[in-house]
């Protein structure tokens, strides 16, 4: 329990930090409000550690209204050590927001619906 409580502090400061410096425009207005959305309603089914699981209504809805690919472009190896490009991937689909093969998320690309 305390290393799924250390992950998601982590991912929160990461998180926090990049939106602090995305001064630059790397990340939209509307993209910064999407993540900060995703961090509070998604981190515990996209956190690396455990399996995947089913998301929660509040979750899919904030993933369905998030700009995927403006949120793709702001995922960086610090994030990637956090959370689970896959388990990220898998929460969108669940939620059914497309999420268009070969879409680049980090250095994670995006495979095929299965």
């Amino acid at each position: 329990m305390a290393t799924s409580n250390t992950s998601a502090w982590a991912l929160m400061v990461v998180v926090g930090i990049m939106i602090l410096f995305a001064g630059s425009n790397q990340v939209s207005a509307d993209c910064e409000a999407d993540v900060q959305d995703l961090v509070a309603k998604c981190r515990s089914f996209v956190l690396k550690p455990g399996p995947k699981v089913p998301p929660s209504e509040e979750c899919c809805a904030v993933a369905k209204k998030a700009d995927i690919p403006c949120v793709c472009s702001f995922i960086t190896p610090p994030i990637e050590l956090i959370i689970s490009l896959e388990k990220v991937v898998y929460v969108a689909r669940t939620c059914g927001v497309e999420v268009p093969p070969g879409l680049k998320c980090g250095s994670y690309t995006v495979p095929p619906v299965a």
